[in-house]
């Protein structure tokens, strides 16, 4: 493809829309065309924010010879529509998560990607870090032994500052709260750690705003082999920066955000608490003693991915896996905690 790649914006509802279309904006070789969101008034304020035009029906969108793929921003109740009209339109999708309300409705939309020979990838940005990178390397070398629990956590404050729209809160149009959005990205990484089935999945959410939705959420699941996995998330804690630790038969791996600038590595698994601007770190325990990881430069962002993906013609197929994977997870969550 020797063209700037264009691209359309469909929905102004999530919260990242702004961003990923700023991030399109900003490529040297993607221009945006358009945007469309069901409700007109959201719509504008977007497109206004950006300056790019509004496109008055989604049909009339799609329908643009001169359209190559297009971004979807919906409410996630919307997404098998949405994303199964652009595949049959002849575009490429990137979504947010969660790719379908159901299984089946990540299936379908995958077949429909592959019939219509479309990229169709969905937003698990957290997987690109360095520091996952770092520990699938850990795991793939197999220093830890036998994986026997992990526990992953990330959590930010965005119902305490007004960040989240209120339709966010919207059981209905968002499927689910802090689980469904944020807790999606320690769920991808705790199916890196230890697999993607679970005989068991058990949650416990809470209702500490008074929300309609949860606003924090602990989900433990169990493999057959008998790990177990613990995925912390929540949008109503003033910090909650990504931490992970993975513990083995022969050794144990952390990654978080220590105080003065210490890590598990120099000062005990709990960190050195002297104060200081806090630093990111990686460290390894096994028999021999503490030490650390060094954590590369982070991959591609999904988005970028996805452009990459359509100019070389070749399918995100390990991302469909995991979304389709992070589905399953959140649905039996959510049933769970009901």
């Amino acid at each position: 493809m020797s063209h700037s790649l264009r691209v359309a914006v469909l929905g102004a509802w999530h919260v990242h829309a702004r961003d990923y279309a700023r991030a399109l904006l900003a490529h040297p070789d993607v221009e945006v065309v358009g945007l469309w969101d069901e409700d007109a008034d959201r719509a504008g304020q977007l497109a206004e924010q950006l300056g790019i035009e509004v496109a008055a029906t989604r049909d009339e969108l799609l329908g643009r010879a001169d359209l190559e793929g297009v971004v979807v921003t919906t409410a996630t109740r919307d997404h098998d529509e949405v994303i199964a009209a652009a595949l049959d339109a002849g575009k490429h999708v990137f979504t947010e998560k969660l790719l379908s309300p159901t299984v089946a409705g990540c299936e379908t939309l995958m077949r429909l990607a592959d019939q219509h020979e479309r990229v169709l990838t969905v937003s698990l940005p957290r997987l690109a870090l360095g520091c996952v990178t770092a520990l699938r390397q850990v795991l793939e070398e197999g220093v830890l032994g036998t994986v026997v629990t992990s526990r992953v956590r990330l959590a930010h404050g965005g119902a305490l500052t007004g960040q989240l729209p209120d339709w966010f809160y919207d059981p209905d149009e968002a499927l689910g709260g802090a689980l469904t959005d944020l807790g999606a990205h320690p769920a991808c990484i705790t199916q890196l750690i230890l697999g993607d089935e679970f005989e068991t999945v058990k949650a416990t959410y809470a209702h500490v705003i008074g929300r309609a939705v949860e606003d924090s959420a602990v989900v433990t699941v169990a493999t057959a082999g008998g790990a177990i996995g613990v995925i912390e998330t929540g949008f109503a804690t003033p910090s909650g920066p990504l931490s992970f630790e993975v513990h083995g038969t022969e050794g144990s791996v952390f990654y978080g955000t220590y105080p003065g600038g210490g890590d598990p590595g120099s000062a005990g698994p709990d960190g050195d608490a002297t104060g200081g601007a806090p630093v990111p770190r990686m460290s390894l325990r096994t028999a021999d003693g503490w030490s650390g990881i060094e954590i590369p430069a982070n991959g591609p962002a999904p988005l970028q991915q996805w452009a990459e993906a359509i100019r070389q013609g070749q399918p995100t197929t390990d991302n469909l896996a995991r979304a389709r994977a992070l589905t399953a997870l959140v649905i039996a969550a959510n049933d769970s905690a009901c």
